[in-house]
């Protein structure tokens, strides 16, 4: 199995909207939305921005997952678990990171 260029994954984590009335840095800063095991945010606050938010960073990040699977001949689930921890660990003091208990958790 080839392994997974890491410069792809790079590219999902540091992935914002730019466009968007609120950056994906912002939305965690305010604890409006955290990073998954997955490899996908989710609100952590359901307000109508925040949800609008991660339909946007989720469905960009499926794409730039399934290029990177396909790119490697895995799977796209495992692509996005791998992404997903890294996720986790390098979130910021302050964010929220959703635990395997289900859990947001304050880093």
């Amino acid at each position: 199995m080839k392994l997974i260029n890491t410069g792809l994954i790079a590219t999902v984590l540091l992935f914002s909207v730019a466009a968007s009335a609120l950056t994906l840095k912002e939305a965690k800063q305010q604890g409006l939305v955290g990073e998954t095991l997955n490899g996908y945010i989710a609100p952590v606050k359901p307000t109508a921005e925040a949800q609008a938010l991660t339909d946007k960073i989720n469905q960009a990040r499926t794409e730039q997952y399934k290029s990177v699977a396909a790119e490697n001949n895995v799977n796209v689930n495992d692509v996005a678990k791998m992404a997903g921890q890294k996720l986790v660990n390098r979130a910021e003091a302050g964010e929220y990171v959703k635990g395997i208990n289900g859990q947001w958790l304050k880093k």
